[in-house]
């Protein structure tokens, strides 16, 4: 038996019509064909050598991580808050798209909320040029789909130069919907996202507002298998600790290996990293006990970095629950509060998107779907031989709520992050 981790994120943008008043004095002419230096190609050849491309992805990447860990501090402090799970690669790439259509005050605020204030949007959209390109190659051991979608209401006009930026460096399609018709448009728009991720997310847009004009859509689609498998047979029914008062009985997965880990006491957490077949890893977080605040509070990129400079292969007792979780949340209000204002009002300013129609962001929403489990059998028989020293290994028990984050080596990306406060939510 392998292990399989099934991860998908779908973001919905939604604008619709803010007054019906043309833009003046803005020049959004035909977009040249030899504007751009193409990256397309088919999927088996190699990788262009474009100057400086992994220099514009990894430029992104520390700003992606601000974006990440402020937008969980959010997310987690949310009434009710549970399980929290995101992938914060796929809203900043849903806003950074939105962004190719801003100007003034809501690109600045855009921008900001990003945490991309340092950087110019030629630097933004060719870093996301590159790195869709890296994370689209080189998968041969694992599902990475990723991608975006623009679904056009019937008689809206959209710039040309929006829809071949949009597909350029955020390889989004287009396709045609009428929103005046909810009861057609929902099942067309879903039918899309299911299909895009693999049916792992079908439900992803419930209604729909009739001034709706279009919506862009953000997804990306992970499936990978653990580079050393969970023996299903060792999996065995145990307490799970939600908190002091609370305990759920979870199916725990059993498995001794040499694991890249790390006890850091100045910071309360014990960090175990989880590789996959390919270039990602699960880096789990546990903080000791009680100590669950103060690591969320403190928690930035700079950990993160202090973290995989710190980790030493060692002999690993690994206790860890399977799980499925999904999570479905508005973000517009969280997006305000962390300075992204103007879009949602009358004074959007997205002259990139229409010359003809004025519009503004009227909906954000965000659904993540993440299962961690024992599914499938290998194709061909494996037989692996681990040398163990003769010490006592080290236990991480995760018996208790504990941080996931999913990370993309080639391109330093935070694909998924979020926290596991009760696995059987």
């Amino acid at each position: 038996m392998r292990g399989i981790l099934h991860c998908c994120v779908t973001v919905a943008l939604l604008l619709s019509v803010a007054q019906a008043a043309p833009h003046e004095g803005h020049d959004h002419g035909p977009h040249q064909a030899d504007h751009h230096h193409h990256l397309h190609h088919g999927k088996d050849e190699a990788h262009p050598q474009h100057d400086g491309g992994d220099a514009q992805c990894h430029k992104l990447m520390p700003h992606n991580a601000d974006f990440a860990f402020a937008l969980y501090k959010k997310l987690n402090a949310l009434p009710d808050s549970k399980n929290v799970f995101f992938s914060p690669v796929a809203i900043s790439m849903a806003l950074s798209m939105l962004a190719l259509g801003a100007k003034d005050e809501t690109l600045t605020q855009l921008y900001s909320t990003l945490s991309y204030s340092s950087l110019t949007p030629a630097e933004v959209n060719e870093g996301y040029e590159h790195m869709l390109h890296m994370l689209g190659h080189g998968q041969e051991h694992m599902q990475l789909d990723t991608g975006a979608a623009l679904a056009i209401g019937v008689g809206f006009k959209v710039l040309d130069k929006f829809l071949t930026d949009a597909k350029h460096y955020y390889e989004s399609e287009a396709f045609s919907v009428d929103f005046s018709k909810p009861d057609v448009a929902v099942p067309e728009i879903n039918k899309f996202i299911a299909k895009k991720t693999n049916n792992k997310i079908t439900d992803m847009v419930t209604s729909l507002d009739p001034d709706t004009v279009m919506m862009l859509i953000s997804y990306i689609h992970f499936r990978g298998k653990w580079e050393k498998h969970f023996d299903e047979k060792l999996t065995r029914k145990a307490d799970f600790h939600v908190d002091e008062k609370t305990k759920v009985t979870v199916d725990m997965m059993q498995r001794s290996g040499r694991y890249d880990l790390y006890e850091d006491e100045d910071n309360f957490t014990t960090v175990l990293m989880l590789p996959y077949k390919g270039n990602a890893s699960m880096m789990i977080v546990l903080p000791d006990e009680g100590k669950m605040k103060e690591v969320e509070a403190l928690i930035c990129k700079d950990h993160l970095r202090h973290w995989h400079e710190n980790l030493f292969r060692s002999s690993v007792d690994i206790f860890l629950p399977k799980f499925s979780i999904s999570t479905d949340v508005p973000l517009k209000n969280i997006l305000t509060e962390m300075g992204m204002v103007s879009a949602f009002t009358d004074a959007a300013d997205f002259p990139g998107i229409s010359e003809e129609t004025k519009v503004k962001v009227s909906k954000v929403t965000h659904k993540a779907v993440l299962s961690v489990d024992e599914k499938g059998t290998e194709a061909a028989a494996v037989t692996t031989i681990e040398i163990m020293p003769m010490s006592l290994p080290n236990v991480v028990n995760l018996n208790r709520p504990f941080l996931v984050l999913i990370l993309e080596d080639s391109t330093k990306s935070i694909l998924f992050m979020g926290k596991i406060t009760n696995p059987t939510v």
